[in-house]
């Protein structure tokens, strides 16, 4: 009878302060498809008892840019909205805007709503966010079909430069996920972040390159917003077919790793305070 080897995974206390890195992300590696199937059964969950289910995953995004297209163009009767592909800039920047911030707002709330989970359950609790993380993903992947609908129809560029599009997402994600570690964090110590986050996911968006194109920011705002390079780069390359400097591609990836190790740090140096603060 051939013997089988049982795996043991010790959790020593670290109330403050960093576990052994190493060990930590090998254990976060090897429950990735906890993570996965986690993701999925959230993002079943949400859908599940409407009348168009799965089908909201397109609809959503695409109501949300015409609603904001009415907005712009109708309404405020700006100048952007007369510029060629300004639809296609709208949901290209709409998508990817709302792709970061939605991991930050389901990330903030992932920790304080698995009370059970994390009390009776030992695990790297960083899989959470990432977790949130993942969903946001599922949800923005339709998204990325509808813009290509739209930009075929409205005659945007296309070409191999549309394959840098994939740094721009790498970029997303990595800023997302470190947000959401940094607002699952915070959510525990400080219960009305959640309450405070729309405001400033709103603020955030009239900020960066989404409404308005790139030119129509100052100069000086471009370092102040951590998101403003990644979304130039993005609607910039999609829309325009404009591949920017490469110290704007490199910007928004400093961005997005400085931010993801931050948040990162943060949440795993104080994850074992969870379970007394839930």
């Amino acid at each position: 009878m051939a013997e089988t080897a049982l795996e043991r995974h010790v959790y020593e206390p670290h109330k403050v302060g960093l576990p052994p890195l190493g060990r930590y992300f090998r254990q976060l590696w090897a429950r990735r498809e906890f993570a996965v199937e986690f993701s999925r059964a959230e993002l079943h969950t949400q859908n599940v008892d409407t009348v168009f289910g799965q089908l909201w995953l397109v609809l959503n995004p695409l109501l949300l840019g015409t609603v904001y297209f009415l907005l712009v163009r109708v309404l405020s009767h700006s100048s952007a909205s007369a510029k060629p592909y300004y639809f296609a800039h709208l949901l290209a920047g709409l998508f990817a805007y709302y792709y970061v911030t939605g991991c930050l707002s389901q990330g903030a709330r992932s920790v304080t709503k698995s009370g059970k989970l994390l009390i009776n359950t030992a695990f790297p609790r960083a899989l959470l966010p990432l977790s949130s993380t993942l969903v946001a993903f599922w949800r923005f992947l339709p998204t990325l079909v509808v813009y290509a609908v739209v930009h075929v129809i409205q005659g945007c560029p296309i070409g191999p430069h549309l394959l840098l599009g994939v740094v721009s997402i790498a970029q997303m994600t990595v800023m997302g996920a470190g947000l959401a570690m940094f607002f699952a964090t915070l959510q525990v110590f400080v219960r009305d972040t959640s309450s405070f986050l729309p405001y400033m996911i709103r603020i955030w968006l009239y900020l960066s390159p989404v409404l308005l194109t790139v030119e129509r920011f100052p100069g000086w705002t471009h370092p102040l917003n951590p998101l403003f390079y990644v979304m130039a780069c993005w609607s910039e390359l999609l829309v325009q077919g404009d591949v920017l400097p490469l110290s704007w591609w490199l910007a928004g990836t400093a961005w997005a790793l400085a931010i993801f190790v931050v948040g990162g740090l943060f949440f795993v140096s104080r994850e074992r305070e969870f379970a007394f603060r839930l």
